[in-house]
């Protein structure tokens, strides 16, 4: 394949605009939704170029789309999407509160790991989006999120939990934690999860005391069903 053009930067605003924001995130949300600068634009039902606030404090950035964000064209929409909501919920903030992104905007076949092309000539629109929302902290899911804006090689078992500089933006705080999809039928990474998630205010400024995360069955505390049948295909690489 040939090499693509890169995305053309939008222009930043010198003084913080919501509604100039808003519009920014509009006009890249169009570029995303044309982009076929690889074979995953042939393959995708739909984009998925994230959701929230413009003005979100808190991003939260996750792999890819999977079968239902294809679908619908929003992420986070299956069973990791409602744990996450609980999560959120645990720490009274809503999605329309906060911002969720992919690395991808666009669907893997089968779920597979994203590549490295795949990556390389989606980052800009991910980075284009930090540069408009501007977060406190962004919040990554899993593995590849979390290795792409470090710039480390360390997982997510390493570094789950411990507060990071983000390179090129001094004034932004990377907080890898697991993947919701990694907690769904693991109780251990569900604790580990919910004990990272009750850090959140105390980053963002608003610290409430909690207590340490309880061992209570994962069914009853935030209202994720066990079920016998197999789990929806995940993507791959979330430990």
């Amino acid at each position: 394949m040939a090499a693509a053009a890169p995305v053309p930067k939008l222009p930043a605003p010198a003084v913080a605009d919501p509604a100039l924001s808003a519009r920014r995130l509009a006009d890249l949300r169009n570029r995303v939704e044309g982009c076929h600068q690889c074979s995953l634009g042939e393959t995708r039902t739909s984009t998925v170029f994230g959701s929230g606030s413009p003005e979100a404090r808190l991003m939260f950035v996750g792999e890819a789309p999977g079968y239902h964000e294809d679908q619908q064209g929003r992420p986070f929409v299956g069973q990791a999407g409602k744990l996450l909501d609980k999560l959120l919920a645990r720490i009274d903030l809503t999605r329309d509160e906060v911002f969720i992104a992919n690395v991808l905007k666009c669907r893997p076949p089968e779920n597979r790991d994203p590549q490295s092309e795949e990556i390389g000539l989606c980052r800009e629109f991910l980075e284009q989006q930090i540069e408009i929302i501007e977060p406190l902290v962004i919040c990554t899911l899993g593995n590849f999120a979390t290795k792409l804006l470090t710039g480390k090689p360390d997982g997510i078992s390493r570094v789950h939990g411990c507060p990071q500089e983000m390179q090129g933006h001094a004034k932004i705080k990377l907080f890898p934690v697991y993947h919701p999809a990694a907690a769904l039928y693991t109780p251990s990474n569900l604790k580990a999860l919910e004990a990272d998630f009750d850090l959140l205010p105390e980053l963002l400024g608003d610290f409430v005391p909690q207590p340490l995360v309880e061992t209570i069955p994962v069914e009853s505390e935030l209202g994720v069903e066990k079920t016998d049948t197999q789990p929806e295909p995940e993507q791959l690489g979330l430990f």
